[in-house]
This record gives structure tokens, C-alpha cells and sequence, in this order.
């Protein structure tokens, strides 16, 4: 359910600031494949994976999503992590610390 609505979140957020051409990757390997499957779930889950299909649809023309393992997808990993510890829900604009080296050595 974490990773439906962090993947409904992002879609969101990134239809609203009118950005294209992203890959969006989620460690759980349910969410990838429901979101994929063109079979329709009515339990809340489903729901959240349908609004993620809807969002997908009208505003991403060269994007996909795609399951990654957890153990390659540490930049995602460590703020879900640090997450835990947020009393509310937080926007950044600049790179968290908790991922700002990985994805310098993911440049290298």
C-alpha cells in the first residue's frame, strides 16, 4: 500500500509541475506488476493503483514504471527510510542529505 501511494504521489506532484520523460522505479514488486496488469482491483489498493494508471496515462507520453530491486534502488530506499522519522509529510527542493551520495557515486 506504501509504495502504491508513494508511486500516486510522485505522479502527482510531477503532473503538476508539468515534468515528462521520467522513469519512476518502485521496490515492491506488487506494485509494479498491478500497475502494469490491465486487470481491475476494487480493494483500496486497486483503487490507488488505478488513480496511478489514470495519472500515468493523461500525463506521461515517454515516461514508464518499472519494478527495481531494493538492493539497486538505494537512492529510493533511503528517504522512504528516513521517512519513518517525519512527524508530517515533507516537500524538498533541493537534495536530502540521506541521498546526496549516492546519487553523486550513481553519476560517476
Amino acid at each position: 500500500m506504501g509504495e502504491a501511494l508513494k508511486l500516486n504521489t510522485s505522479l502527482q506532484w510531477l503532473s503538476d509541475m508539468h515534468i515528462d520523460n521520467v522513469d519512476f522505479e518502485t521496490d515492491s514488486k506488487l506494485t509494479g506488476d498491478a500497475f502494469l496488469s490491465t486487470r481491475n482491483d476494487l480493494s483500496e489498493f486497486g483503487c490507488i493503483i488505478s488513480s496511478c494508471r489514470s495519472l500515468f496515462s493523461s500525463f506521461f507520453s515517454n515516461s514508464r514504471v518499472e519494478f527495481i530491486r531494493r538492493q539497486a534502488n538505494m537512492v529510493a530506499h533511503a528517504p522512504a527510510r528516513e521517512a519513518m522519522y517525519l512527524a508530517s509529510p515533507a516537500v524538498y527542493f533541493e537534495i536530502p542529505n540521506c541521498i546526496e551520495t549516492l546519487i553523486i557515486n550513481e553519476m560517476l
